[in-house]
């Protein structure tokens, strides 16, 4: 069921995504070399106590961390470990929500650590977040889901990259994943129609390869099945009568 938002309950969100933002500003600017990924979910959790909210993935589902941390080939969904060590040249995906009030917010973003991507790489970043901005500025009420999904795909599908189909974006209100489900290609299907007061998150996950993926024996953590790298923005995002507010930018 899609559940349509009133002005307070889009506070309260936008209150909980901003708190996703400054907790991941945070994790940005403490990621270097030399740390574990557990240090990373540290820094999150302490950060969004202090700011008079909870981490929302800790225990949801059972997942045994606040912050996911996903490196390299590894799609989304990465447990933090305090033996998986940060290493220059690596490309480090954190995805994170935060609970204000009984409302969620929820964003990622990749970080290149300790270089300035060239290359590949480079053009991997840059084209994801250009699919999630095009994406975003395909909302208008009267459009459908479908309309968001083909903004993505005419910027990735150029580029030879794979979408990641297994997972996809989602609602989010008093919940951290809501209906409808936002796939970040065209499935052929026109999907729900948007309509002013829906909350949803886009969060495309583009590969350099394929867009097969596959779970790791922890039940988590998703990798590429061809060990291509991954990256994975997101944004929590309010449908008004204009088009769209991103709450969590």
């Amino acid at each position: 069921m899609i559940v349509i938002r009133n002005p307070d309950e889009i506070e309260k969100i936008r209150r909980a995504a901003q708190i996703v933002k400054n907790s991941l500003d945070e994790v940005e600017a403490a990621i270097r070399p030399g740390l574990s990924t557990w240090q990373l979910n540290e820094i999150a959790e302490q950060t969004t106590l202090k700011l008079g909210a909870k981490p929302a993935f800790k225990g949801y589902r059972g997942f045994p961390a606040c912050l996911c941390v996903s490196v390299n080939d590894e799609v989304v969904h990465g447990i933090p470990r305090k033996d998986r060590i940060i290493k220059e040249g690596d490309i480090v995906g954190i995805d994170y929500g935060a609970c204000f009030e009984g409302y969620y917010g929820d964003s990622a973003r990749t970080i290149p650590v300790g270089f300035k991507p060239s290359g590949k790489i480079q053009d991997l970043l840059e084209s994801t977040k250009l699919s999630l901005q095009k994406g975003i500025e395909a909302i208008k009420p009267g459009k459908h889901v479908q309309d968001i999904s083909r903004a993505i795909e005419a910027i990735i599908a150029p580029k030879g990259f794979g979408i990641v189909r297994d997972y996809v974006g989602h609602g989010i209100g008093t919940k951290p994943h809501e209906d409808p489900p936002i796939p970040h290609y065209d499935t052929g299907e026109k999907g729900p129609r948007l309509r002013e007061g829906m909350v949803i998150c886009i969060e495309p996950m583009i590969n350099i390869g394929s867009h097969d993926v596959k779970v790791l024996k922890d039940g988590w953590t998703v990798v590429t099945t061809d060990g291509s790298w991954s990256d994975h923005f997101e944004h929590t995002v309010a449908i008004s009568s204009s088009g769209a507010e991103v709450l969590s930018a």
